[in-house]
């Protein structure tokens, strides 16, 4: 991880402006889970649309990854390489993508269910409920003078209050120059995370991932994709968002 550059007086206003180019980015590659679709379909409308945008894919400047997206489905929770597979009715696919605008890094994800959600079982609809809950609820602990414990905290407990486990070992994360900067913004609260204040100007990542089971993660047979081990379902909310004198601004929606 790398420490942030802020010195740019132009650089929030940069990465709203990525922010909303990011959010057309992944609404209209949400809309595109639907059964039968490929994930390299979603991969090329992604390149396509974020093209459009006049930015480039944050997740290609990661050392030897050379997609636009990461998708997974059910079991698989993050990093997954968008070939070689295809949406199935009722499944829980996540889309996560980033792009690079004026040279500053946004970075979102969501978990969409292939089919009339409102129609999908009670269990998957509650599942996919408390992680849209568990984001909104740490963003609303993104204040200046809070620290990241109170961020995951938030993650924390709405995740495992439901009956569902956060998964610890992968992270949230600062962006702007970088895909990844410092601070980690963990899913589960650490008690020396209370040391890490967040302030005013700061823009991170925060991405609830957990699971419907056991949250331990495996790595799978491409090398890239975490899935669980004992294959229960997953789901990643993820925004950016810009740390203000007041309210948390959600850049990515």
């Amino acid at each position: 991880m790398r420490k942030p550059d802020e010195s740019d007086p132009n650089r929030i206003a940069l990465m709203r402006e990525g922010g909303a180019r990011l959010a057309r980015v992944k609404y209209a590659l949400n809309e595109m889970v639907r059964p039968g679709v490929l994930f390299e379909e979603i991969e090329s409308e992604a390149q396509r649309l974020i093209k459009k945008e006049d930015a480039t894919p944050s997740f290609m400047t990661v050392h030897g990854y050379k997609y636009a997206t990461c998708i997974t489905k059910n079991e698989g929770c993050c990093h997954g390489v968008p070939v070689g597979k295809k949406v199935n009715p009722g499944d829980l696919i996540t889309i996560d993508v980033g792009l690079v605008y004026q040279g500053y890094h946004t970075d979102t994800s969501t978990t969409v269910y292939a089919g009339n959600e409102a129609k999908a079982p009670k269990e998957i609809r509650e599942f996919m409920a408390i992680g849209r809950q568990a984001l909104d609820n740490a963003i609303a602990k993104a204040r200046a003078g809070n620290s990241v414990y109170d961020i995951s905290k938030a993650i924390q407990d709405t995740i495992e209050d439901a009956g569902y486990g956060a998964v610890y070992q992968l992270t949230g994360h600062g962006v702007g120059k970088q895909l990844h900067e410092d601070p980690y913004i963990p899913c589960v609260a650490y008690v020396e995370d209370k040391k890490i204040k967040l302030h005013e100007g700061q823009t991170i990542a925060i991405e609830p991932m957990y699971a419907m089971g056991n949250p331990y993660l495996i790595l799978g047979k491409d090398k890239w994709t975490y899935e669980t081990r004992d294959k229960s379902l997953t789901g990643m909310f993820e925004d950016t968002v810009l740390i203000t004198s007041g309210n948390p601004e959600i850049l990515t929606r």
